[in-house]
């Protein structure tokens, strides 16, 4: 009687449970997790969708999946140390949304080379998205084409979160 758990979730608490699970995996605080499904509010497609391909074409998580860096933490501070460069460009802004062709490369200071070539051999057995393009032997990648859906690897259900922040 007394002290017995609810244990079914409200679609609320699912809900919310499948936004703060991205944001965590992301990385991200709320107003700019927010300000990002905005964004893909805008945007033409299907919502949820749309603020995927956003968060995986974010800086921080490109270098992350390039091999770059251990984690997607890791790899936020590599960026913010001005050890990228993005076109040929220095670039210290992790949550800067690259687009299709763009090339992301480690800086050519001899410390920025060494710590992206030992997480590289790593990410290679984890295995490198099939939306880039890594040459090792140069440090960089290449955008080769935005991901499909298909091709996104949280498994998350965002129609949950387009549902929360429609309210």
């Amino acid at each position: 009687m007394h002290g017995q758990r609810r244990n079914k979730m409200s679609d609320y608490g699912t809900q919310l449970r499948e936004k703060q699970k991205l944001r965590r995996t992301y990385g991200m605080q709320e107003t700019q997790f927010r300000l990002f499904f905005q964004r893909a509010l805008k945007g033409r497609g299907i919502t949820g969708e749309k603020l995927l391909q956003l968060l995986e074409m974010r800086l921080d998580n490109l270098v992350y999946r390039l091999g770059f860096a251990p984690s997607r933490r890791a790899a936020r501070q590599f960026v913010l140390h001005g050890h990228i460069t993005v076109n040929g460009k220095k670039s210290s802004i992790p949550s800067t949304v690259l687009k299709d062709g763009d090339v992301v490369a480690v800086k050519s200071v001899e410390h920025s080379k060494n710590y992206a070539k030992q997480y590289v051999e790593q990410a290679e057995s984890r295995g490198i998205v099939s939306w880039l393009a890594l040459d090792k032997g140069q440090l960089e990648g290449r955008i080769t084409h935005i991901p499909t859906r298909e091709e996104i690897a949280p498994t998350v259900n965002e129609q949950l979160i387009v549902e929360l922040y429609s309210k």
